[in-house]
């Protein structure tokens, strides 16, 4: 009971900042895969902004807010891809 109300506050948070990043951002994509479809086994926000160089502090507030791990991810042309988990 325990690991299924750690989960579902996990993907509150998650769902919370992307709705977050899709309204105050240049996002271009955003996705929360479920636990067991990614690398890192738990509750993740990928996201795609656009046109950045580096990831601004909006971004960082919001993952901060909810209480997010910045996880290192590669920029690929005017793209700034961010990951974060629970």
């Amino acid at each position: 009971m325990l690991r299924r109300k750690l989960s579902s506050e996990g993907r509150w948070r998650v769902r919370r900042a992307a709705r977050a990043l899709w309204e105050t951002v240049l996002t271009v994509a955003v996705n929360v895969p479920v636990p067991r479809a990614n690398q890192y086994d738990t509750w993740t926000l990928d996201t795609v902004l656009r046109d950045t160089e580096g990831i601004p502090p909006e971004v960082l507030r919001e993952l901060a807010l909810v209480g997010l791990t910045l996880q290192p991810t590669p920029s690929q042309a005017e793209y700034q891809h961010v990951a974060a988990t629970v």
